[in-house]
């Protein structure tokens, strides 16, 4: 297969969808280490539209770039005005970038309703715009707007809009599914039959309307195109943009293209950008996903220790993922051995402790516990299994108080514990704005003289799922809480009827896991109780 250059336009597109912002400063970092990926250009944003973009450009003239080429986008000049007077044009001229994508419109429906002028004055702005930007040092990227979609309705006008731009001295033309709603067949037709009636360099630049914007792509490389434009991770209008990290994969290990970017950071660089926008990370998401090379069933898992292609259709490790067995009530002894050998523990197969985890996790499991995002729990239930953990303390009682003094007030709790640490028992109480939060405080407060490390673990989230909705205020409720320490993050579960109960499972667990995790040694023994 052919080269194929890689264009990305997160900066711009990818900020148009919903959720999505990004800060100059984010843009800025984005850029650097798209350049590190080896993408090939990389879309800024629009220079004349907006302040933020303005200044970006204005900054990213000091950018030390490996590889990246930067790109500036607009549009054609408006109907009816010379190029000089274009202040659009002017912009992008101003910018400082030395390669500039314009785009155009291809549908006559659009020249006539959208712009209100005739399709000869477009066929002139298209032409004149892209020579003006010539004139003037630059190389310019054609993106033909609705180009199929104007195809459909008007053939050889579309063609004509393309010609225009080749005529103005345009490097590449872009085939754009702006509206997201053809399907692959029709985009591979429709590329090859311009690629065969212009003899230019073609590029493609789909969108995920019908959830096919990757499969678009694929198809235009796969009859000539040279030039593929996406985002990371898909962000973009409406559905999305094609998305990138999943597009590059897929023209590497799958079909044999080449192209600059390292697939083996594809993971990293999706998590990256996810960090940026402050978005939640889909666990689904085709080649980065955390879920993807995830197993849980026991024949799967049994199958994988021998030959991972059983149920892998490629190593994770080729785009930087990881494979992560699941353990819940379908889980086998397969799942459990090799769960096992990630904390560095061998199991035998018939061993008490073997039968012995994987009896708890299914009575665990019908009481409503998930060990699927709370491998921190299930790490404990193993290590206490086979006799490895040594609890870091034990819980003589506690009490809540809430009080809510008038109508008005904000409730407050109090939380009083009593937990014994080796010989000593310590005894402490705590304020919090609910009572799981006085809860956490006062076990951390009885804990920290002897435990100095937990003054650095920070819990991050917290979460209460109702298991039987209809069994109303008595159902159960599973809570999920994550921590984190030294650059690292764990999860833990706990279920009961009584959510205080519940969060005081998962706390345990939490604080536990973050010792063991620390290797805490309990400091000299206290000499007196605390009070």
């Amino acid at each position: 297969m052919h080269f194929v250059e890689l264009y990305d336009t997160t900066l711009r597109d990818g900020t148009q969808g919903e959720g999505v912002s990004l800060s100059v400063d984010d843009k800025l970092k984005l850029v650097k280490r798209l350049d590190q990926y080896g993408i090939d250009f990389v879309e800024g944003g629009w220079p004349g539209s907006n302040p933020k973009d303005a200044e970006f450009f204005k900054r990213a003239r000091d950018l030390q770039l490996e590889h990246t080429k930067l790109t500036a986008f607009g549009s054609t000049r408006r109907a009816n005005l010379a190029v000089e007077d274009d202040a659009n044009l002017a912009a992008l001229i101003a910018s400082g970038v030395s390669t500039a994508t314009i785009f155009g419109k291809s549908w006559d429906f659009h020249v006539r309703e959208a712009l209100r002028t005739t399709l000869d004055e477009n066929l002139r702005m298209i032409t004149e715009s892209v020579a003006y930007l010539r004139s003037h040092g630059l190389a310019v990227i054609y993106d033909a707007e609705h180009f199929f979609d104007g195809y459909k309705a008007d053939p050889a006008y579309a063609l004509e809009t393309l010609k225009a731009a080749l005529a103005g001295g345009a490097a590449r033309i872009v085939l754009c599914d702006t509206n997201g709603g053809c399907l692959p067949h029709v985009i591979q037709e429709v590329t090859q039959m311009v690629i065969q009636a212009t003899g230019a360099p073609v590029g493609i630049h789909t969108h995920n309307d019908c959830g096919v914007g990757v499969a678009n792509a694929l198809m235009a490389v796969k009859v000539g195109a040279g030039h593929v434009q996406g985002t990371i991770n898909g962000y973009g209008e409406r559905s999305g943009n094609a998305d990138l990290c999943q597009i590059i994969p897929n023209l590497v290990l799958k079909l044999g293209v080449r192209c600059n970017a390292d697939v083996r950071v594809t993971t990293k660089v999706s998590r990256y950008v996810d960090e940026l926008a402050n978005i939640s990370p889909d666990s689904r998401r085709p080649f980065v996903g955390d879920s993807v090379f995830a197993h849980k069933a026991g024949i799967h898992v049994s199958a994988l220790l021998h030959h991972p292609e059983t149920y892998e259709h490629m190593a994770p490790e080729l785009v930087g993922n990881r494979r992560r067995v699941l353990v819940s009530e379908l889980s086998g002894a397969s799942n459990v051995i090799y769960k096992a050998k990630e904390y560095g523990i061998e199991l035998q197969k018939g061993s008490p402790a073997l039968m012995q985890v994987l009896t708890a996790v299914k009575e665990l499991e019908h009481e409503g516990y998930t060990f699927d995002g709370a491998e921190g729990s299930f790490e404990l239930l193993l290590k206490k299994a086979v006799g490895l953990f040594v609890p870091y303390f034990e819980l003589i009682g506690f009490r809540l108080i809430i009080d809510k003094r008038s109508p008005d007030d904000n409730p407050m709790a109090e939380a009083s514990i009593k937990i014994r640490i080796g010989d000593t028992v310590v005894h402490t109480v705590a304020d919090g704005l609910g009572p799981v939060n006085a809860l956490d405080l006062a076990l951390r407060k009885a804990l920290e003289e002897q435990y100095p490390i937990i003054k650095e673990m920070q819990l991050i989230d917290y979460k209460v799922r109702v298991l039987e909705e209809k069994a109303g205020t008595e159902a159960r409720v599973r809570v999920l809480v994550e921590s984190a320490a030294h650059g690292r993050s764990w999860s833990t579960v706990g279920v009961s009827a009584n959510i205080i109960e519940a969060s005081w499972r998962a706390l345990v667990d939490s604080i536990e896991y973050g010792l063991m995790m620390c290797e805490a040694k309990p400091q000299a023994q206290l000499v007196a109780t605390k009070d």
